[in-house]
């Protein structure tokens, strides 16, 4: 009666059950509502119908797309076309301004170079009254200093 009872060593399978449980969790939460909101869109709402605009209506930029979902996001999601044109006009615009900088800082180099100035355009001349009165201040000791 006193048989062996051996347990046989094998590799674990927590990680297996663990991502089944994470894929199960994520399908519930994520997957199945996002379902079952595309299917009320497409049966209830459907794709829009194209129809002639009326006299003065300037239509909004959103309204060009056909499917509900993708008008939303157009919406509330992406930028506008005039959004993003504009962005990529500031751009441009930044970038001529960074090399009208570029190049006048390259003409005043060449001419500090073709003139030999010693100056350049970050000099700024400064005055000499603070040197002149720590001078006589540091004379000043010096002369009580040694009487």
């Amino acid at each position: 009666m006193s048989g062996h009872h051996l347990m046989g060593i094998r590799e674990t399978r927590w990680q297996w059950a663990k991502f089944k449980d994470l894929l199960h969790y994520y399908v519930l939460v994520g997957v199945i509502p996002l379902t079952l909101l595309i299917t009320g869109v497409n049966v209830f709402i459907g794709p829009a119908k194209l129809a002639p605009i009326p006299e003065g209506y300037r239509p909004a930029h959103w309204e060009y797309y056909r499917h509900p979902i993708t008008r939303w996001m157009a919406r509330y999601i992406y930028p506008s076309p005039q959004q993003q044109y504009e962005k990529y006009l500031h751009t441009l615009y930044e970038e001529d301004e960074k090399f009208k900088v570029r190049m006048v800082a390259n003409k005043i180099n060449e001419m500090m170079k073709d003139r030999s100035d010693y100056k350049s355009f970050y000099y700024r001349p400064i005055s000499a009254n603070h040197h002149r009165i720590s001078k006589e201040a540091m004379d000043r000791q010096e002369s009580e200093g040694l009487n």
